[in-house]
């Protein structure tokens, strides 16, 4: 039958179920496929914070969010335009975020009297469809029995019913890929592929596959088919790529860069373990990966490596960050390049291991005891990751100190379009180790009686001390985790000396603003009153809410921070600007409370802390009332005629 194709620009989908139905993999399956067709996407993988949920309950409801466009868009999208439930749960723990108009394709096989008791129904909600209690009335529900249809369709390849009723994903894929004309190729031979030591279970998946792909084209329940062109994107050559695998490809990259063999110290942590993962996968390009007993370990080992002449690097998150403090201090007394990753998570503790926050950056700013200053990057999308590990690694190996990359859960998981970049697109990083001796020995008099190396005489223009491969012929020396005396290293207890050192090392973080590019400031009329300033994962969310009161008609000012500790040279001219300043954030206000202090401006914030990203709706009203405040006007970010939910 021929049916009606509707063109649009966008499109927000949401698979949800419980954590066994591989929602992550319908999710991402449809998202490789969007990739290669070319549009524009940013995706949300939403896992259940316990291990393993009760099933069929709501804490045990898994997700996997996509928006993908035929433009350029910013953010995973704050409300779905479609949801796929598999069960009651999945249904109770979504249908908050829908919009109304929204369509919800329901699994209707799992909507039974348990199951509906687990998720907290009273009644069955299908059961009330068109009537006066109907508690889905402002959506477009498509009641289908994806298990029952998948199960009656695989029912040749002999699996129990158990086993066949777990292919009802692929049913949903394939539903989901016809009404989105989605290409299909690049799924079969991934599942042919998955599959392939057994034939049964690859048969049934791709046949379910195929089946949801036939129901959608022949039945009358679905007479819309849609279609989103694909982005115009820069040039280049593109893949689709979560945050964690490009963060292990800028690890890699920097290494191949620099010339340094690279060594992981790890132990596994949600949601940094995926690092370790990859990393071991490659040992063609020197890399070497140690899965530790501890954190501890894992950080003390990564040490030892940069003091071998390596570029070390530990991967974790927040808990682990408070297990490794003393010795990144060790590394910052000792002033050996150290690149440490923490991918944050919801805290404290063990606090919510799989949702995303951003409060770690005073735990990265102060958490060590004494004075010792790190520098500190983060990354604002999945595929910069890539470009914030080169520049963790060029400034740990330039300076001679440990650098902190903060990345988090939002980030790790989720993936976007990224263009591969050519190896001379990389910044230089030498490692220029030292090869001969530094110091001249002298007697009384003055005459030059020898040579040694002294492992603290400092480059003028960075303040970074030489680096010495232990081995190194006539460079044996001394750098201790005591306080030492400048340029020869020897331990010293002088409380003048003491002083000298910790201003040295701030003075050295302090130098490497003079490194960093001027901020790029994205206030397109000039006249903004405004500026809303963030750092990491904020990026796409801040974005897109300046977007939306743009389009309103009002100015705003936006720029991101990728350097925050030290801070860009030109950041307090850039504050002085605007007569107001927004700081979104997913904390209670860290980096509004450095710059507060830093440049004694009036910075306002803007603080969820839900374990979600920040939603682009809700952030454009927090900007309009301040814009609305600066100019003394009112402000209306609804005007009729504009889809103010398509800028995103």
């Amino acid at each position: 039958m021929t049916k009606q194709v509707k063109q649009l620009d966008r499109v927000i989908i949401r698979f949800a179920g419980d954590s066994g139905d591989g929602m992550q993999l319908t999710g991402d399956r449809f998202t490789q496929e969007s990739a290669v067709f070319g549009n524009d996407l940013v995706t949300l993988p939403n896992f259940p914070a316990e291990i393993r949920a009760p099933q069929g309950t709501i804490p045990g409801v898994s997700s996997f969010q996509v928006h993908f466009a035929d433009h350029d868009i910013l953010t995973a999208g704050d409300a779905p335009d479609v949801l796929v439930a598999m069960n009651p749960a999945a249904l109770k723990a979504n249908v908050g975020d829908l919009p109304k108009g929204a369509t919800i394709i329901v699994d209707t096989h799992d909507f039974t009297k348990r199951n509906l008791d687990k998720a907290g129904y009273d009644v069955n909600p299908l059961d009330l469809l068109g009537d006066s209690n109907d508690m889905l009335g402002d959506f477009n529900v498509q009641p289908v029995d994806l298990t029952g249809m998948t199960v009656e369709a695989v029912k040749e390849f002999g699996l129990t019913r158990k086993d066949a009723a777990r292919a009802k994903n692929m049913f949903a894929l394939g539903l989901l890929s016809w009404m989105y004309g989605r290409p299909t190729e690049g799924t079969e031979k991934f599942l042919s592929k998955k599959f392939a030591k057994n034939e049964p279970v690859r048969d049934a998946n791709l046949t379910a596959f195929k089946t949801g792909w036939n129901y959608g084209e022949t039945t009358e329940a679905f007479a819309v088919q849609y279609e989103i062109k694909p982005a115009a994107l820069p040039s280049g050559t593109y893949r689709n790529i979560t945050g964690n695998l490009a963060l292990s490809y800028g690890l890699i990259a920097a290494g191949v860069r620099s010339g340094l063999p690279v060594f992981l110290g790890s132990y596994p942590i949600t949601p940094a373990s995926d690092i370790l993962h990859e990393l071991s996968k490659h040992k063609a390009f020197g890399v070497t990966t140690l899965q530790a007993e501890d954190e501890i370990a894992g950080v003390g080992a990564a040490i030892g490596a940069s003091f071998a002449g390596h570029l070390g690097v530990t991967t974790t998150s927040g808990p682990g960050i408070a297990l490794k403090g003393e010795a990144i201090g060790l590394a910052i007394m000792t002033e050996l390049p150290l690149v440490v990753v923490n991918v944050q998570r919801g805290g404290p503790s063990t606090g919510l291991p799989t949702k995303t926050e951003q409060a770690d950056l005073l735990q990265a700013m102060f958490g060590r005891n004494g004075e010792a200053p790190m520098p500190i990057v983060a990354p604002q999308s999945p595929g910069d990751c890539y470009t914030a590990a080169v520049e963790a690694a060029r400034i740990a190996v330039t300076y001679r100190t440990p650098v902190m990359l903060l990345s988090d859960g939002y980030l790790a998981n989720g993936s976007e379009p990224w263009r591969i970049p050519a190896f001379d697109e990389l910044p230089e990083i030498d490692p220029a180790f030292a090869t001969e001796p530094n110091h001249e020995l002298t007697d009384a008099d003055g005459t030059v009686t020898g040579t040694d190396f002294w492992p603290y005489l400092r480059n003028e223009e960075t303040l970074a001390r030489p680096w010495a491969i232990p081995g190194t012929a006539g460079l044996e020396h001394r750098i201790g985790g005591l306080e030492k005396g400048e340029g020869h290293g020897n331990i010293s207890y002088d409380p003048a000396n003491h002083d000298l050192m910790v201003r040295t090392r701030q003075a050295k973080v302090d130098r490497i603003a003079e490194s960093l590019p001027p901020l790029e400031v994205d206030d397109p009329s000039g006249r903004a009153k405004v500026l809303v300033i963030g750092w990491g994962s904020t990026y796409g969310p801040i974005g897109a809410g300046c977007r939306r009161v743009r389009k309103a008609g009002y100015d705003v000012a936006q720029v991101h921070l990728r350097h925050l500790n030290p801070f860009p040279r030109d950041l307090g001219d850039i504050l002085k600007r605007y007569d107001k300043v927004l700081v979104p954030e997913m904390n209670l206000g860290q980096l509004s409370t450095l710059l507060r202090a830093k440049y004694l401006v009036d910075a306002a914030g803007y603080n969820m802390v839900r374990g979600l990203p920040l939603k682009a709706a809700e952030l454009a009203d927090a900007i309009g009332a301040l814009v609305a405040a600066a100019e003394g006007i009112e402000v209306n970010l609804h005007p009729a005629g504009t889809d103010m939910e398509a800028i995103s």
